[in-house]
């Protein structure tokens, strides 16, 4: 029953994004135009602290635009029909869904047009995309949940930079320090910092997965 209202809501959320096509064009439009700016004013980067820098500093704020409208936009009357229809939980892991696979999308593009126009000091990329897929889950499960609590305040955009950005520092920090291994192409993994992504993604759905319910109460 829960799987079945899962699909059922990726499906309605895909459908709403396809009706709002210039939301997403939005959003790829800041990524290119973010990193062609950077493009002129730096040309290439060739100090890899420099370039993971700015390239996580990019996604960061290409993941809060795309993520931000995940209930802000939602209408009183559409929440009233999902409360009447579903669990909680379903809302919930569906937006986390659906909100992965956009930036999933996102980050693959970002860094696609990022090593076009900065250049590309990659040398694990194996460790570079494992780091980026389990960074997008964990920004798609943490800004979901954080938008779901500035939905419930007038000043939505505002209180959702404010919760977000000290939550996001651990989470910020273990990808800064994988994806510099990757790029340094470092002969081992380091499995302990890799071990503290999949753990802070784990406690923030399962978080999410307990809480979301009060919210939905609201």
């Amino acid at each position: 029953m829960l799987f079945t209202q899962i699909k059922y809501l990726i499906a309605k959320e895909i459908k709403l994004e396809m009706r709002n096509k210039y939301a997403l064009g939005g959003i790829l439009l800041y990524v290119v135009s973010t990193i062609f700016v950077s493009y002129l004013s730096f040309k290439s980067i060739v100090t890899p602290s420099v370039w993971n820098a700015l390239f996580w500093i990019i996604l960061l704020f290409a993941s809060i635009n795309a993520i931000a409208k995940s209930f802000i936009s939602e209408t009183k009357g559409r929440l009233l029909y999902l409360y009447t229809l579903t669990s909680p939980q379903a809302v919930i892991l569906s937006k986390i869904i659906y909100n992965c696979i956009l930036l999933t999308f996102l980050s693959g593009l970002c860094l696609l047009v990022y090593s076009v126009f900065i250049g590309n000091l990659i040398q694990d990329y194996v460790l570079f995309c494992i780091t980026l897929l389990l960074g997008s889950f964990g920004f798609s499960s943490l800004l979901t949940m954080v938008s779901a609590i500035a939905s419930k305040s007038n000043n939505n955009f505002t209180l959702m930079a404010i919760l977000s950005f000290p939550i996001m520092i651990p989470l910020l920090m273990v990808l800064i320090k994988l994806s510099k291994n990757a790029i340094d192409g470092l002969e081992h993994w380091d499995m302990n910092f890799l071990m503290v992504l999949v753990f802070i993604n784990v406690i923030i759905i399962a978080l999410s997965f307990v809480l979301f319910r009060y919210l939905w109460r609201e």
